[in-house]
């Protein structure tokens, strides 16, 4: 694709990004399958810092599709989030991966619909914590991550092929009370260190 065609589709989206409101629905939806996966990788491809390979989105989409998912707006993909969840020690911990709302898009709260969509998938399948890793430059992604209660658990120096430390973040689930039937109504917060993971599954968010 030329520069100039690039251009068009950039002010295209921009334009339709300032016409939106609160009024006008989004459309969040899970990964449906194979018609999907180049929507997620374009995303990813181009407003992330880490490259990812094709065998890396197949990992998480074809394990977990239940944990990705997608934003349009108009029948334009704007937004993703792609995640995974399994056994760490002696815990079930979900993991966010990749999240992503392109720039005329973001601050309209895309980006916290999609990851709470996925924090409850991961509590109702039993996760205790959730995890992640953000560039400790990147602001609006500790914002975010910080209103939704996670946690800066520990900084990771040089953790990004690019150079940058990340942050650590983690998101803990209250645990039922053995003595009682029901889930307790206040939420007792603690975080046990944790390894480092590859910086194949490194997160940079933008949204």
């Amino acid at each position: 694709m030329s520069a100039k065609a690039e251009a068009a589709l950039a002010k295209g989206a921009e334009e339709a990004a300032q016409e939106f409101s609160a009024e006008e629905e989004i459309d969040y939806v899970s990964y449906g399958g194979e018609q999907h996966l180049p929507l997620v990788m374009k995303l990813v491809d181009e407003e992330l810092s880490e490259p990812y390979s094709i065998f890396t989105y197949r990992y998480f989409v074809y394990i977990w599709p239940n944990l990705t998912f997608l934003a349009f707006h108009m029948g334009k993909c704007v937004g993703t989030v792609v995640c995974k969840m399994g056994e760490h020690r002696s815990t079930f911990r979900g993991y966010i991966a990749m999240l992503v709302v392109i720039k005329p898009y973001r601050g309209k709260g895309i980006a916290t619909e999609l990851v709470t969509r996925a924090i409850r998938v991961m509590m109702e399948s039993g996760c205790d914590e959730v995890t992640l890793e953000a560039e400790v430059t990147n602001n609006g992604a500790l914002a975010l991550y910080g209103r939704l209660g996670f946690i800066r658990s520990k900084r990771l120096y040089r953790y990004y092929l690019n150079g940058v430390d990340a942050f650590r973040l983690k998101l803990l689930f209250p645990r039922p009370d053995p003595s009682i039937d029901t889930f307790p109504s206040t939420e007792e917060r603690a975080f046990n260190e944790v390894p480092e993971t590859s910086q194949r599954q490194s997160l940079t968010y933008y949204g």
